[in-house]
């Protein structure tokens, strides 16, 4: 008797295989969300901003975020009027009341003064600070005690990029130095500059280079081991001690310039994932 042979059934081959939700997750916030950028325009040559790049990465995710961009190298006053400006504005575009800051290094200083000084509190709902130097950072103080010949060439050059990359801007890096000085900062604005109590306040330090098992960008290097010796383990340009404030989320293991996506990119952290994690954290959080 001659049996009939049946053929195994096989899964086919899927090259062009469709996932049911190809899209990015999207991610609600009650407020739209603004990434406010620190201090110097070297990084931002060829770009729209040091934080453009991560903006537009939160908008795939349906986030409402911006990125707007002021003076880089005005002062902390300068700078606040101007950021105010730019709320103004999305708050006109979103037809929101509020919105959330993250902002990086500087940038948490002037939203600190915004929101105490120019009345920020009322259409702020959060911030969250991101390797700001709450007191101050030794750099500042060393960049402005070397020669003269040295630091007016330095200030000069700031200046001089700061007018080109930003044609409206009043540049005064000297003055912008002093004001991140930790003399400065513990003397004369913490003690004026309180948290508000309609705002909630969060802060993440980061930490590489010497000290750590973490890689450092080659121009942070110098900066890196000078910090150490005065302030102790830090991201090349503010420490771990310096950027806590207030609530403390923890440390990242980054530089200050992998931390915003810039320079070598070597290591687990990934920018454009840290900031949506944060984002979905402000989600979580109601705000």
């Amino acid at each position: 008797m001659m049996t009939l042979r049946t053929k195994t059934l096989q899964t086919p081959v899927r090259p062009l295989k469709l996932e049911p939700f190809p899209q990015p997750e999207f991610i609600y916030t009650r407020h739209p969300v603004v990434l406010m950028h620190g201090f110097g325009a070297f990084a931002t040559v060829g770009r729209k901003g040091y934080l453009h790049h991560i903006a537009m990465h939160l908008r795939s995710h349906g986030v409402r975020a911006y990125a707007p961009n002021v003076d880089p190298y005005g002062t902390i006053e300068t700078r606040a009027f101007m950021w105010k400006q730019r709320i103004e504005k999305i708050l006109d575009e979103t037809r929101a009341d509020k919105v959330n800051l993250i902002a990086h290094s500087m940038g948490g200083l002037d939203a600190r003064y915004l929101i105490s000084e120019l009345d920020g509190y009322a259409y702020i709902a959060s911030l969250i600070t991101f390797s700001t130097p709450h007191r101050g950072t030794a750099l500042a103080r060393y960049a402005l005690e070397r020669p003269e010949q040295l630091g007016n060439w330095l200030t000069g050059v700031m200046n001089w990029l700061g007018s080109i990359v930003y044609e409206s801007g009043k540049p005064n890096a000297a003055l912008t130095l002093s004001e991140l000085t930790p003399e400065y900062i513990e003397e004369q604005f913490n003690p004026f500059v309180p948290d508000h109590p309609a705002v909630s306040y969060w802060s993440i330090g980061g930490r590489a280079g010497k000290g750590t098992d973490v890689p450092v960008n080659p121009f942070l290097v110098m900066p890196n081991r000078l910090l150490y010796k005065y302030e102790g383990v830090n991201d090349g340009l503010v420490s771990v001690a310096s950027a806590r404030w207030t609530h403390f989320l923890g440390v990242v293991e980054a530089d200050h310039a992998r931390q915003i996506g810039l320079g070598l990119k070597r290591g687990i952290y990934d920018a454009e994932g840290y900031f949506t994690s944060l984002v979905k954290r402000l989600s979580e959080w109601g705000f």
